[in-house]
């Protein structure tokens, strides 16, 4: 749990509180993954299907998670962002590696084991809506984790639902209210409350604010914020705006073909980035100052993102890297840690 913590922010421009806070954070990890894939098999030919191939969506990824932080994953669409989210919870089955939570590995988990460890490990999705049942009240949604994993009284629920209710920022005399009836922002403060309702330790997040209005996402933020400093929760915050993994997050992981290339804290990550495919995002993040956008050297990439079907051989990233050279295309390069908590895969990395 978060202890002894003490806030100061302010408001951005976008709406944000930006929260610099100090907290009594765990050393303890408390999600730990070991070079996991999840590869997705297909066919491809005439009437036998005799060409057979994988996707690659997530290869060979490895980090870890701390008690109580919150570690955004970054990158472009079809990246591995979400599937990487949804193996960690076994909501894809992995193909390989290692998934350890709170000191249990839950690929080596049986069907009934994982399904009594769910209590603990929940999902926010990205589409509000269609996460939703539209068949049953906004109470029956939140409550049926409840019903599914504990033996609580229907009353008990009720309380519970309204107190969560509250806790999201919603009227708990909306119980009995269906989905349709809230908006966008309202309808993920929904998913939110029923991820919450059976005290998780860690949440992922995935995209859960993309789809909203840019006011509300910054509301949503500032909620995932306040619950995560009250309750102690521990985040995998997946998106594709950088700003607002900026403000939420404390370290960062930069994806690109199934591939983690870039993994440090927010701050050096926002501030001196190192891979060249980290510089050309953090390249396009709009400044706004006219004057300083004007002066500011871009990073344009060519090519277009290589099939996870057929990734390039050597680097992953070298048909589009600009300072890509022979050996990027012969041999691919290790995940290292180039200084304390900074790891990049990049054989250039030393000279950049």
């Amino acid at each position: 749990m978060v202890q002894n913590a003490e806030v100061s922010g302010n408001i951005n421009s976008n709406g944000i509180e930006h929260k610099k806070t100090e907290l009594s954070r765990s050393n303890h990890n408390l999600v730990t993954v070991k070079n996991l894939k999840k590869y997705f098999p297909f066919t491809k030919g005439s009437l036998f299907n005799r060409k057979k191939g994988q996707i690659k969506a997530v290869d060979d990824l490895s980090f870890n998670i701390r008690k109580g932080e919150t570690l955004g994953v970054v990158g472009e669409s079809g990246c591995g962002k979400s599937t990487t989210g949804r193996a960690i919870l076994h909501l894809e089955k992995p193909t390989a590696g290692e998934i350890v939570i709170d000191g249990v590995d839950v690929t080596r988990l049986t069907r009934e084991e994982l399904r009594c460890m769910r209590p603990q490990i929940q999902m926010i999705f990205q589409d509000s809506y269609a996460s939703l049942n539209p068949r049953h009240a906004i109470g029956h949604i939140i409550s049926e984790p409840m019903m599914i994993h504990t033996d609580m009284k229907q009353s008990a629920m009720k309380e519970r639902v309204m107190e969560l209710l509250e806790l999201v920022g919603l009227n708990p005399n909306h119980y009995g209210r269906f989905p349709h009836e809230f908006s966008g922002g309202q309808r993920q403060r929904i998913n939110i409350a029923r991820a919450l309702s059976l005290n998780p330790k860690f949440v992922v997040c995935d995209e859960p604010i993309s789809a909203l209005d840019v006011s509300i996402q910054a509301q949503v933020i500032n909620l995932f914020q306040d619950l995560q400093k009250e309750l102690g929760l521990t985040y995998l915050f997946i998106a594709h705006d950088l700003s607002m993994v900026q403000h939420i997050s404390d370290r960062v992981a930069v994806m690109y073909l199934g591939k983690i290339m870039e993994l440090t804290t927010r701050e050096r990550l926002f501030n001196t980035p190192l891979h060249p495919y980290t510089q050309a995002l953090m390249s396009a993040i709009p400044i706004p100052d006219p004057v300083k956008e004007r002066q500011r050297q871009r990073i344009l990439l060519n090519e277009e993102v290589p099939s996870p079907a057929n990734p390039p051989n050597g680097c992953v990233f070298n048909t589009r890297c600009p300072v890509a050279e022979e050996i990027c295309t012969r041999s691919a390069p290790e995940y290292r840690e180039i200084e304390t908590g900074h790891f990049v895969v990049c054989h250039k990395v030393d000279a950049l």
